[in-house]
């Protein structure tokens, strides 16, 4: 599932694309045929991630008004996974949810978890339900340390608790904690209030770098495989991690195996020597 980081990348570059401009709506599949008739001719006012959520927001088509405050809501899931391109749109391949066309781009939305239109007051609502978002202007971090500190449940699971943190997946989740030294199984309740204060730092730094650089990368300049005289990570998720995806290789800092287990229904890696304390399945 993306992380928080991929939705503002994707709420810029359709911004970018159709902001400001009349947008044609259809929904070649057939499942938003409704709402896409609702919205088709509006103007797309500006878009917005929040977390893991997408939004654009469309003022009114014209004289009939029938798109009034409503908002697109898109949540990409597992599944979901939007493409573009410029000039005509070519014939509908697979299950296209969504299209959107102006006279110089279109945009394709294919497998998302949601598409849908809100409200303003379900806009609202669907704020209220998630937690902090290191990315946003207006992200309360006091209240999301006022949720971890009040719960025993384990701090990678609290920070990928999109009640939180929002935006915060299982790749920052990890990472984060392996910087900070903190054992992913260490309960919320005893994560100290300056030990928060760095995680919340470093997500929204980490998570500025993934918007700059449209991948995850967390190691340090001198762990860098140029730095250190090792072979570039290979994986398909791409981006310089210490522990992310390499359970049993050694870890960069210290050279102990890196550790695997299951943490709140998610695989959870950690460095048992440099994450002090007993991590999951140790």
């Amino acid at each position: 599932m993306p992380e928080g980081h991929t939705i503002h990348r994707l709420a810029a570059r359709h911004a970018e694309l159709f902001g400001g401009r009349p947008v044609r709506v259809s929904s070649p599949q057939g499942r938003f045929a409704a709402g896409a008739e609702l919205i088709s001719g509006g103007v797309l006012r500006r878009t917005e991630a929040y977390g893991k959520h997408l939004l654009h927001h469309y003022d009114d088509q014209g004289d009939d008004d029938r798109g009034v405050g409503h908002t697109l809501h898109v949540h990409l899931g597992l599944y979901g996974v939007f493409t573009d391109g410029s000039g005509t749109a070519p014939e509908p391949v697979g299950q296209v949810r969504l299209r959107l066309e102006s006279a110089e781009h279109w945009l394709d939305l294919r497998g998302p978890a949601a598409c849908e239109l809100l409200d303003p007051p379900e806009v609202e609502a669907l704020k209220k339900r998630l937690g902090a978002d290191p990315l946003r202007d207006d992200a309360d971090p006091e209240a999301a340390y006022a949720r971890i500190r009040r719960s025993s449940t384990a701090i990678a699971a609290l920070l990928m608790d999109q009640k939180t943190v929002a935006g915060c997946g299982l790749v920052y989740a990890c990472e984060v904690l392996f910087r900070a030294g903190i054992e992913p199984t260490r309960p919320g309740t005893q994560i100290t209030p300056h030990e928060w204060a760095g995680l919340w730092k470093d997500l929204q730094e980490l998570m500025r770098e993934g918007v700059r650089r449209g991948r995850i990368d967390t190691v340090h300049a001198t762990h860098l495989p140029e730095a250190m005289g090792r072979a570039p990570r290979v994986d398909r998720h791409g981006g310089e991690v210490y522990v992310y995806r390499r359970a049993g290789q050694p870890c960069l800092l210290c050279g102990t195996e890196v550790r695997r287990g299951t943490l709140a229904a998610r695989n959870s890696y950690w460095c048992p020597r440099c994450q002090v304390g007993t991590a999951a399945g140790s």
